[in-house]
């Protein structure tokens, strides 16, 4: 754990000194245009022709003053031309970056806008969550929408990759989970639907992990899909419960099967839906033991208990954190109502 630690720390560091010498040369000259790029070159091979010239004819060979006179200047106007070629290149590049940044920022304000910051309670049910991208956007999604008949949906997706087009996926999800739940929120109507969406559309390289489960809050009954996502905890009577894969990742196979299981979650118990973003940021080796821990000890503090294992030395990917508890006496509230 410690050298892990260490390495991590040591790679962070030789990044941040390594970073300015290769900012030009490697991050912007690649990202530039391919127009842009050879302007840049071109720019750059003038400047060195006419520093070796100069060099050449004021060093090797003292320079003679006949015709021959006004190729210093000559070549004093190349290196001022490539000079001012490449200024403008990085320049016209720092503005494009710059858009690129904006643009991100208002990705992320939009991302916001698509997963629920503020969760409207149920009857004997309490509800948190925490998302933390780890860059301006994220390709975790989840949403929690409410249904008729005393039902809730809870969907949580982790696409694979990182930034804008792992975010652009995940917005893809919710736009499917959100349309198709107007119709048929089965959990396995949304998987096997979204899974022939994504294999349709999205790139071969491109797929996702989601669970989708539907809560019938009078009974607690959980009935669930987990397309090959990390397992859910269902804590509840002293003993956890995880809520393992009953398919594979959407977007790979179109006609992947998918199996629907159900579960209960009692009086007094909790649920935890994550990304693997989360586990990976705790230390340790059992990780999901941590997990378990903090669950059976049942107080009003579980979340921020549960955010307190995040490790920032240990943060690669995005976390999202999804903590469903039912009260004690849910049972007897329902039966009354």
């Amino acid at each position: 754990m410690h050298s892990r630690a260490l390495r991590i720390r040591l790679d962070k560091f030789i990044g941040t000194v390594r970073l300015p010498s290769q900012f030009s040369a490697k991050r912007w000259l690649r990202e530039m245009p391919q127009s842009k790029r050879t302007v840049f070159w071109i720019a750059a091979l003038l400047q060195g022709f006419a520093l070796y010239y100069l060099w050449s004819r004021t060093v090797v060979w003292p320079p003679r003053w006949s015709a021959e006179s006004l190729l210093p200047l000559i070549a004093f106007l190349m290196y001022l031309t490539g000079a001012g070629l490449i200024n403008r290149m990085l320049t016209s590049e720092f503005v494009r970056k710059t858009q690129l940044e904006y643009d991100q920022i208002a990705a992320r304000q939009i991302q916001q806008t698509l997963t629920p910051a503020q969760i409207d309670p149920s009857p004997g049910y309490e509800v948190e969550s925490f998302y933390k991208p780890l860059r301006e956007v994220g390709g975790d999604y989840f949403d929690v929408i409410e249904l008729g008949g005393a039902r809730s949906l809870f969907a949580v997706a982790d696409v694979a990759g990182k930034g804008m087009p792992a975010a652009l996926l995940a917005a893809n999800i919710q736009a499917l989970v959100r349309s198709i739940a107007n119709f048929d929120a089965n959990p396995l109507a949304l998987a096997r639907q979204i899974n022939r969406h994504l294999s349709r559309y999205a790139p071969s390289e491109r797929f996702a992990t989601a669970v989708f489960i539907v809560l019938s809050r009078d009974t607690g009954e959980l009935t669930y899909v987990n397309a090959g996502h990390d397992a859910p905890i269902l804590y509840g009577a002293g003993s956890a419960t995880a809520l393992e894969a009953t398919g594979m990742p959407l977007g790979l196979f179109p006609e992947a099967e998918f199996e629907v299981r159900t579960a209960l979650l009692s009086p007094g118990g909790s649920l935890l839906v994550f990304t693997d973003g989360f586990t990976d940021s705790i230390p340790g080796e059992n990780a999901k033991d941590r997990l378990r821990d903090v669950l059976a000890r049942s107080s009003g503090r579980t979340m921020l208990n549960l955010k307190s294992l995040v490790d920032p030395h240990f943060n690669e990917d995005d976390v999202t954190i999804l903590l469903v508890k039912r009260d004690a006496d849910s049972a007897s509230q329902n039966r009354g109502a």
